[in-house]
């Protein structure tokens, strides 16, 4: 029996089992429909902030085939009207709610999508694979009064410094002046009270996790710090892990946290180093008056910055460099006391009005550690220094100290200060010098702030290695001399300076008793040879002890 071919050539016909291939066509269809809506699915859950919008299309299509473009008007004047009303009932909230989230929209539409791919593009941070091309997919922006925050996400093979590196170029390709580079979310999840805190706080475990590939780009689209900070209000109470005390480049209010902490101020001269010092000063008012706090002042520069508020201080020198040793070592001796009442006690010091948190302030820290004439009371004010800043901090002993020079050889005690402030700076290297290593690639341009911004500086936020610009407030002298009336320190017993009789130096002998005659020298204007090389050559025993030569 012969068995007909599969395919006829002559009538062009296969005989083939049809159920079997209609069966895999009808699956293959199938599994590319669903495909299809998975893909759908998610594209749609990734732009779930378009339904509303969506939605109000479509029925407003279906609206004006039936009755026409007369309801759209009457919506719109209501609208119109209740968007009045709202303005002018809670204005705080409507701008908020409506007018930044529509420039949101807007700015997401227009300044970025738009020109999406392009600066990318140029700036360097399109990827090339297999053939194609994969760059940053942006997730989000939102719009604040000074601000656009977008964030993206990296493709595969980039990581957080290369947007730093590029962060110039792309604060003007999007046409800003200024961008900022953050690795990690700037806001931290909210405290949740109240019945439904388990579901929310479970909620915000999703929403707040750690995103690696994530990158926060913040656009400074207008600077609010160029003009200057108005004083901020005195807290009734100081808290000390929050102390106001200026204005960020986002507008919210800088604050510093004091508690178990050193600060340390580096700018150049006449950038706004007073201008920190007071605006901490005024934050720790009310704390000065009720004895909470205790101020003990150093000015090596004569009282030319602090003595104008001296009644804000409990302990203040400005004219004696062994009086300033001897504050310091008082300092240490407090902290020495405290270390025999805590011990085993608390780890971090409570301030108590009964033992206060202490704050020394030294105005200019260079003078006392390099430029001192006296090396004695130098090594004095070294070492006490150098105790306070490795032990004081959880005793409630803190220093905050500013200087023009943050080099190590002028600075020796720099890295014992955990918090540290930039300000104006004359050169490029101070930045790392201040602020930590590679600060300034992380966009720390304190070597670029202008002349006529003082008060302007970069701090390192908690929890964020990249830097924030902020503006301290500025305190005028009026305010200041008010302030010192309106918030005097109590009374503290200061010890009266003791008159230390020069000593005595012994007559030079030899090794067998003898009395050396040494001549005196004729006065000169300047010594023919150094001190050092003098001493040297001055030998007048022998190395035995013997008789001189």
């Amino acid at each position: 029996m012969v068995r007909a071919p599969l395919v006829n050539f002559r009538r062009f016909q296969i005989t083939a089992p049809w159920p079997l291939v209609w069966t895999l066509t009808g699956l293959f269809l199938l599994f590319r429909l669903a495909v299809l809506a998975v893909r759908f699915a998610v594209f749609a859950v990734g732009h779930w902030r378009a339904w509303p919008l969506v939605a109000f299309a479509v029925v407003a299509a279906e609206v004006y085939d039936s009755h026409g473009w007369v309801p759209h008007l009457l919506v719109l004047i209501v609208l119109g009207a209740a968007g009045g009303l709202w303005w002018w009932r809670a204005r705080d909230s409507f701008h908020r709610l409506v007018v930044l989230r529509s420039v949101s929209v807007w700015r997401r539409l227009w300044v970025y999508r738009r020109q999406w791919h392009e600066v990318m593009s140029l700036c360097g941070l399109v990827k090339k694979y297999d053939g194609g091309e994969k760059l940053p997919r942006l997730l989000s922006v939102r719009c604040t009064y000074a601000t656009d925050e977008l964030v993206l996400r990296m493709p595969k093979g980039q990581n957080p410094e290369v947007y730093q590196k590029a962060a110039r170029d792309l604060a003007y390709s999007f046409g800003t002046r200024h961008c900022r580079v953050f690795s990690v979310r700037r806001q931290a999840a909210p405290h949740r009270s109240g019945r439904l805190a388990w579901l929310l706080r479970l909620v915000d475990r999703v929403r707040f996790r750690d995103r690696p590939r994530h990158v926060w780009l913040v656009f400074i689209r207008r600077d609010p710090l160029t003009r200057i900070v108005a004083p901020l209000p005195v807290p009734a109470r100081p808290d000390f892990t929050a102390l106001p005390l200026g204005l960020r480049e986002d507008v919210a209010v800088y604050c510093v946290r004091l508690l178990a902490t050193h600060v340390l101020i580096g700018g150049a001269t006449r950038m706004g180093k007073g201008s920190v010092i007071w605006s901490l000063l005024r934050s720790l008012a009310a704390g000065i008056r009720s004895g909470l706090v205790r101020v003990w002042a150093i000015d090596p520069k004569g009282g030319m910055e602090l003595s104008i508020g001296r009644g804000l201080f409990s302990r203040y020198v400005d004219d004696d460099w062994s009086r300033m040793a001897d504050l310091l070592e008082d300092a240490v001796a407090r902290m020495r006391a405290r270390q025999q009442a805590l011990r085993g006690k608390v780890r971090v010091h409570t301030p108590t009005v009964d033992e206060p948190l202490i704050v020394v302030v030294i105005d200019e820290i260079a003078a006392l550690l390099a430029f001192l004439p006296d090396s004695e009371i130098r090594q004095r004010i070294t070492q006490a220094l150098g105790l306070l800043l490795s032990q004081g901090a959880g005793l409630g002993v803190l220093v905050v100290a500013a200087t023009q020079d943050p080099r190590k050889e002028v600075v020796s005690v720099r890295d014992l200060f955990p918090t540290r402030i930039a300000l104006g700076l004359t050169e490029r290297g101070h930045v790392d010098l201040i602020l930590g290593d590679g600060a300034r690639d992380r966009g720390a341009l304190a070597d670029q702030i202008p002349l006529s911004a003082k008060g302007v500086g970069y701090v390192l936020l908690d929890g964020q290695p990249e830097p924030a610009r902020v503006r301290f407030s500025f305190l005028d002298d009026e305010l200041i001399r008010d302030m010192a009336a309106t918030f005097p320190a109590p009374p503290e017993v200061q010890p009266e300076p003791e008159a230390v009789p020069a000593p005595v130096k012994p007559s030079p002998t030899s090794g067998n008793g003898r009395h050396v005659y040494r001549p005196t020298l004729p006065k000169q204007a300047a010594p023919l040879l150094p001190p050092s090389l003098l001493n040297a050559l001055d030998l007048n025993t022998t190395p035995n002890g013997g008789e001189p030569r």
